[in-house]
């Protein structure tokens, strides 16, 4: 492999060029006008986990209002958006921004490499020709999402290389896949499941979802007629603004609710989906065996999940797998699902901060050996922050806020004339600690050990309550007498570094 030397210096380097990316790097825009910024995203095409996913129905699991940048109105009529729309909404914040000659495609981020003495981020990235180059930046903002893009969770069926038929993986869906008048069985319960399943059965014999175990179904319209309404008596910032404030505290209400009074919740959620049932016996198959929100909800919109059972294009079976077979699978019952076609939905794997090789100051990282702080950053690790949105709420909510204190922690470096900022704890084995996620979903308890852990009081502490993290993040105080402050033994030049990456560009 050839090494491609190189330079190039940016204030900050933004990795991935998704919804986070994107988000921070129009925050840059409005915030620290004045500084340089390049995002690095490894795929030809910005969108991150929307120009991944290509699976049939693929769609937003949460409202656009919320899943949507608080800059950026939603401006469509349906609120539970299609991945085509999610993506032209992304296209448009990087048209509106000017952001598009900022972003270096195909570049997959191998290593990040922290120097103390020089205030500096080496980042290594490899570049789709082989050959790979170094950036280097004061500050490191982390926007690569929270799943591995190369390996999907999929567990080893016993018998799988016996099945006759296609056995694929929503991560990586073939786009000329002809599943017309086919058998499929999608294995799976999550939201990538429940999205599949409905979208398929237009072409498709007939689609079964097959699931160890229940999952709670949430029914919700398609369409928020409120918001809707508001579009056209009020202005459209305004309107969003209605919007937004208004799901934001009815989902915080409704999670609240869950934990303090799960029966009551799992009462309203099932007899909801009693309603949509034709047969009462298919209850079986919608109650979970755990209390609501210790996993994420699965949104049904139109009620296009329940439509598709009751008119018999759809089915759903719970029961355990014995092992695959020539035409199908054999269930531990005794029974068998003939196929043509077999998804394994079965879920995705964690990768804290993309995968990537970090060191500081010579030492390799284990993030499991630090703990969060605020949300958005790990202790003693400087000069970076990351976004791992909310596991109850929509991932934007977290983006926004942690894009917006990123720009006021370096402003606040800028006017105090200092280059690093370094969220100090000095003796992290004494300090108390709770669960990170109190949610028992496979993806969480598969990562547990390789996850940052969590204290038990702020700041070194991971919420799940958007409204408290937006108090701390946007107006709390970013000198806290945690964070420490210094400045670099070698000050880079900044601006001898920003002429070489304009000749470079």
């Amino acid at each position: 492999m050839r090494q491609e030397k190189a330079s190039d210096y940016v204030d900050v380097l933004i990795v991935g060029a998704g919804i986070s990316g994107i988000g921070m790097a129009a925050h840059l825009r409005t915030y620290c006008a004045g500084k340089s910024f390049a995002m690095l995203e490894r795929r030809d095409n910005p969108g991150g986990t929307w120009d991944l996913f290509q699976y049939p129905g693929v769609r937003s699991d949460s409202d656009m209002h919320t899943l949507g940048y608080n800059f950026k109105p939603w401006r469509e009529q349906k609120a539970i958006a299609d991945g085509p729309s999610i993506l032209k909404y992304l296209h448009e914040t990087i048209d509106e921004y000017d952001l598009q000659d900022h972003i270096r495609f195909g570049h997959e981020v191998l290593s990040a490499s922290w120097s103390s003495t020089e205030a500096l981020w080496t980042v290594t990235a490899k570049k789709n020709d082989g050959s790979e180059t170094q950036l280097k930046a004061n500050f490191l903002f982390m926007g690569s999402g929270y799943y591995n893009y190369d390996e999907p969770y999929d567990p080893a069926f016993e018998g799988r290389e016996d099945f006759e038929g296609q056995i694929l993986h929503p991560q990586f869906w073939p786009k000329d896949l002809d599943y017309g008048g086919k058998n499929v069985v999608v294995i799976g319960s999550g939201a990538t499941a429940v999205t599949m399943v409905p979208s398929m059965t237009d072409k498709a014999a007939h689609v079964t979802m097959l699931q160890r175990s229940p999952t709670y179904m949430f029914v919700s319209p398609a369409k928020d007629r409120l918001a809707n309404f508001m579009r056209r008596i009020l202005p459209e910032q305004w309107a969003y603004r209605f919007t937004r404030f208004k799901n934001v505290r009815v989902q915080n209400f409704m999670f609240k609710l869950a934990r303090s009074k799960p029966e009551w919740i799992k009462k309203r959620l099932l007899g909801r989906i009693r309603e949509k049932l034709k047969n009462e016996q298919d209850m079986v198959h919608f109650r979970p065996h755990y209390n609501p929100w210790e996993q994420r909800l699965c949104l049904v919109p139109d009620n296009d999940f329940f439509d598709a059972v009751a008119a018999g294009k759809a089915s759903v079976v719970t029961d355990h797998i014995e092992r695959f077979d020539a035409k199908g699978i054999a269930l531990k019952s005794g029974r068998h699902l003939d196929a043509d076609i077999i998804v394994t939905a079965t879920g995705l794997k964690l990768a804290v901060a993309g995968k990537v090789d970090f060191t500081v100051d010579g030492k390799p990282v284990n993030f499991h050996d630090h703990f969060y702080y605020k949300g958005c950053m790990f202790s003693n690790i400087p000069n970076m922050t990351i976004v791992f949105g909310y596991l109850n709420a929509s991932w934007t909510l977290k983006a926004d806020i942690v894009s917006e204190y990123t720009t006021r922690l370096i402003n606040h470096m800028d006017a105090t004339d200092t280059q690093i900022a370094n969220p100090y704890l000095a003796d992290p084995e004494n300090m108390e600690e709770e669960d990170v996620f109190d949610f028992s979903s496979g993806y969480i308890q598969r990562s547990i050990e390789e996850l940052p852990r969590s204290g038990t009081q702020l700041p070194w502490r991971l919420n799940q309550d958007y409204l408290q993290d937006r108090k701390i993040l946007r107006s709390g105080p970013v000198d806290d007498g945690v964070m420490r402050f210094s400045e670099a033994e070698v000050p880079a030049s900044t601006s001898e570094n920003r002429s070489m990456l304009e000749a470079a560009e």
